[in-house]
C-alpha cells in the first residue's frame, strides 16, 4: 500500500530533516512540507473538494484524495499543535495524525490521544520510530476509509495471504512443497516471503543454497518490528523471494514463542502479498500460532499407512488444542502412483480433511540432482513434480487463473503419474510444454471421493467391491 504523507513543519531545518527521513520509507509518497496550520488545513480541504465532484462516488473520492498520514510538528503555528490536531481529526476523520515533539512524556501523550492523534514521534527523529508510527497511522487510516466508503477493496491492517505447509511426519516433502509454492507465486508477479518455522531442523536454506547469518530468532525479542529491522532479518534471494530462515542452532528455536510468531507473521503480511510458512512436522507454540492464523493450512502426507496415521494424529491434535478444524485443513497427497493402495479419497475419509485436487506424483529421480546441489529453484520445467506443485499453487489461488493454465495442453500431452511421458508427445506434441497432472474427464477437481476419480481403487479390490479392504479407515487408521 502506498502511504501518502503530508508533513506540517514550520522550522525549515526540521522540515528538511523530516523530508529526508520520509524519503527513505518504503512505499511512501511524502508531499512537500507546509509551513503553518492554515496552509495544512487549506491543503486538506483543497484535496477533499478537488476530488468531490458531484457524482454518486463523490464522498468516496473525496476520502481517497486525502493523504493517509499528516505529521504535525509541535512548534507549528499560528494554531497550537494540539488544537490543530483536534481540528484535523474532526474535519478529516480518515486522516491519521502523528505529533512530532521533544516531550514524549505520559502527560503530553494522553493529551495528544484526547485530541485525536494516532501516535507521537520523539525528537530527535529516528528512522525506526518514525517508520513504525507512520505505518500504524496508515493502517488505521485504511480501516477508517473502508467504513467511510472509500476503496472498499483495501482491507485494514495486514492483508497478505498466509499459507502454512505442515508435514504429517518427517520426510513427506513438506519443504519441497513450500519452496515450489513460493516460487510459483513469485513467478506470477507477487511479492512472496518464505518463512522457515521448522525451528529445530529447518532446511529451506539448504534447498535454496543460502548462507545467511540472521534468522527468525533475531526478531523474537523485538517488541515493535519496524521496516528497517524486518529488512535486516529477511534475506533477499536472487529468485525474488524474501527468506526468513530457521536458526543454525536448533536450541535457539525455543526463543520464538507464539507471541513472537504472531508479531513476525503480522509484520510480514503487511509487507508481502503472499507469506508461505514451512512448519515442519513437529508442533511447537510458534508454528501452532501460524497454523491458527493461516488463510490456507496445508497438511502434506504420502499415501502409506504410517504417514496417513500420522496425518490423522496431527489433525486430531489441532482439533484438541483448538488450533484448526479438520474441515478447514487441506491435505496434499505426495508421491502418488497408480499402483498405490491408498488413494486420495481414502485419505480424505481417514483424516476428515479436504484433499487437494492436484496430487504430486512419485518422481524422486527428477528431484535428486537439485536436492543434492541445494538448488531447488533450478528444477526443470518439464518435471512432473514441478508441474504438479505449480498447478497446486493455481488451485490455492496463489497464481492467477491464466498463469495457472499456462502451458497446459490436451489430456494426451499430460505426463503420467509414473513420470513417463506419453507416446503422444513423441508423435507430435512439443516437448517441455509445461503440462501438469490433472483430474480425468468427468471428475470434479478437488473432490475427495467418487467413482469417477482418476485415482480410484484398483479393479477387483475389496474396496472397489464395497467391502472392507486391508486399508479400510475403520481398521488401521483407528487410534487407540
Amino acid at each position: 500500500m502506498t502511504i501518502r504523507i503530508l508533513p506540517a513543519v514550520g522550522d525549515p531545518d526540521a522540515a528538511r530533516a523530516v523530508s529526508a527521513l520520509l524519503s527513505q520509507l518504503p512505499d511512501a509518497e511524502p508531499a512537500p512540507a507546509v509551513a503553518d496550520s492554515t496552509a495544512l488545513v487549506d491543503a486538506l480541504a483543497a484535496a477533499a473538494q478537488g476530488a468531490g465532484a458531484p457524482s454518486p462516488a463523490g464522498p468516496a473520492a473525496a476520502v481517497e484524495a486525502l493523504p493517509e498520514v499528516v505529521l504535525v510538528h509541535e512548534r507549528i503555528g499560528p494554531t497550537p499543535a494540539l488544537e490543530l490536531i483536534r481540528e484535523v481529526a474532526l474535519r478529516f476523520p480518515a486522516v491519521g495524525v502523528v505529533l512530532i515533539t521533544a516531550d514524549a512524556g505520559p502527560a503530553l501523550f494522553s493529551a495528544a490521544m484526547d485530541a485525536g492523534a494516532r501516535g507521537i514521534v520523539g525528537l530527535p527523529l529516528g528512522y525506526d520510530e518514525l517508520a513504525a508510527r507512520v505505518q500504524a497511522a496508515a493502517q488505521w487510516s485504511a480501516g477508517v476509509r473502508v467504513h467511510l466508503g472509500g476503496n472498499p477493496d483495501a482491507a485494514p491492517g495486514p492483508s497478505g495471504t498466509l499459507v502454512t505447509v505442515t508435514g504429517a511426519k518427517g520426510g513427506v516433502g513438506t519443504t519441497v512443497t513450500a519452496v515450489h509454492l513460493a516460487l510459483a507465486a513469485r513467478a506470477a508477479g507477487r511479492s512472496v516471503a518464505l518463512v522457515d518455522l521448522d525451528l529445530q531442523s529447518g532446511d529451506v536454506a539448504s534447498y535454496l543454497d543460502v548462507q545467511f547469518r540472521r534468522s527468525v530468532v533475531d526478531l523474537a525479542g523485538i517488541s515493535d518490528i519496524s521496516v528497517r529491522v524486518l529488512q535486516d532479518a529477511v534475506h533477499d534471494h536472487h529468485t525474488g523471494l524474501g527468506l526468513l530462515l530457521a536458526p543454525e542452532e536448533g536450541e535457539r528455536g525455543e526463543e520464538v514463542d507464539d507471541r513472537a510468531a504472531r508479531q513476525i507473521i503480522g509484520a510480514l503480511r503487511s509487507r508481502y502479498e503472499v507469506v508461505l510458512v514451512d512448519c515442519g512436522s513437529q508442533m511447537q507454540s510458534a508454528n501452532a500460532a501460524a497454523v491458527e492464523l493461516a488463510d490456507v493450512a496445508l497438511l502434506v502426507t504420502t499415501p502409506d499407512v504410517v504417514a496417513v496415521r500420522a496425518a490423522k494424529r496431527q489433525v486430531r491434535l489441532w482439533d484438541r488444542l483448538q488450533i484448526r478444524k479438520a474441515e478447514e485443513t487441506t491435505t496434499v497427497v505426495n508421491r502418488l502412483t497408480r499402483n498405490t493402495e491408498i488413494q486420495p479419497p481414502l485419505v480424505a475419509k481417514a483424516t476428515g480433511t479436504q484433499v487437494a485436487g492436484t496430487h504430486v506424483p512419485a518422481a524422486f529421480k527428477e528431484l535428486q540432482p537439485c536436492v543434492d546441489a541445494g538448488r531447488m529453484q533450478d528444477l526443470d520445467g518439464r518435471s512432473t513434480v514441478k508441474q504438479a506443485l505449480w498447478a497446486l499453487a493455481g488451485e490455492l489461488g496463489l497464481v492467477d487463473a491464466p498463469a495457472a493454465r499456462q502451458g497446459r495442453g490436451s489430456h494426451r500431452a499430460r505426463p503420467s503419474l509414473t513420470g513417463r511421458r506419453r507416446k503422444a508427445i513423441a508423435a507430435g506434441a512439443a516437448p517441455g510444454s509445461g503440462t501438469g497432472p490433472g483430474p480425468a474427464p468427468g471428475t470434479v477437481p478437488g473432490s475427495a471421493a467418487g467413482s469417477g476419480s482418476r485415482f480410484g481403487a484398483r479393479r477387483g479390490s475389496a474396496a472397489a467391491a464395497g467391502g472392507p479392504g486391508p486399508f479400510d479407515p475403520a481398521g488401521p487408521y483407528e487410534e487407540g
